[in-house]
């Protein structure tokens, strides 16, 4: 069965979901954005996460991402991961109720495409299907 491919703004993340962001981005997220094609024909600006059920693209500028780790207490005054972050994280597995919000954003997703890269990698994966 195929991940559920979602565009969501980084705000209406659950706050367990941008927590494994953040682990999985501990330098910030601005070098780590990709560019795709909307529904619409607009380029958009997304951060790539994964996870075992959903492929998120979490829409994002490069300003943005700056002042996201800016703003955030987690990330220190380099723009890294505090060495102590999760230690005080006391967040649950959610379930799908948590996540109807994002059935919004499948349409969108559907046509979403890498434009930065071309599908010249070496995994399995057809960059171009998204």
């Amino acid at each position: 069965m195929a991940k559920k491919r979602i565009v969501i703004d980084y705000e209406k993340l659950p706050e367990e979901t941008i927590h494994k962001i953040k682990l999985e981005y501990p330098e910030g997220y601005e070098d780590n954005l990709i560019t795709f094609t909307n529904a619409e024909g607009r380029y958009i600006s997304a951060l790539p996460f994964e996870t075992e059920e959903i492929y998120y693209l979490i829409r994002m500028t490069e300003n943005e991402a700056r002042q996201i780790i800016k703003d955030d207490e987690d990330f220190g005054e380099d723009g890294k991961l505090r060495e102590d972050f999760g230690d005080d994280f006391e967040g649950e597995e959610s379930d799908d109720s948590d996540e109807e919000y994002l059935d919004d954003n499948y349409d969108e997703a559907e046509n979403v495409k890498d434009v930065a890269d071309d599908d010249d990698d070496d995994d399995d994966v057809d960059d171009d299907d998204f």
